[in-house]
């Protein structure tokens, strides 16, 4: 399921952080547009889909208890084209994003092999990830 094929081809590709929509967890309806690193494929009811894990620029290291107490866990990734302004970003780690091809809204950069190999790692604990 998970590989590293980033690709600068307009299509989505393993270790890329692309756009996509990412519903709410307290009411699925709901949700917004929001970077996801996709970390591999999968096949749900014979469609190809992507697994992705969510980014965010908000700084999770001062509240890592209580995001801890809920279930939340991030991981610091760094900077990179995915965010015009170049913040600093955390990817989720225990929430594992399903994305159809279509809602893909855009490619914004790749990841390091490095930053994609220890967020594989981490995302394990959480995750059957191949």
């Amino acid at each position: 399921m998970t590989s590293y094929e980033p690709e600068a081809d307009g299509q989505p590709d393993p270790g890329e952080v692309v756009w996509g929509w990412v519903p709410f967890e307290d009411d699925p309806s709901q949700g917004k547009d929001r970077p996801v690193l996709l970390v591999g494929r999968t096949v749900i009811e014979g469609v190809e889909r992507w697994a992705g894990l969510m980014l965010t620029s908000h700084d999770h290291d001062r509240d890592a208890e209580d995001e801890a107490r809920f279930g939340r866990y991030w991981m610091d990734i760094g900077a990179g084209d995915w965010d015009s302004e170049h913040r600093p970003s955390e990817v989720r780690l225990d929430r594992l994003i399903i994305l159809d091809t279509a809602s893909i809204r855009r490619e914004g950069a790749a990841v390091s092999r490095e930053v994609f190999d220890q967020v594989l790692t981490e995302a394990r604990r959480y995750h059957a990830l191949g």
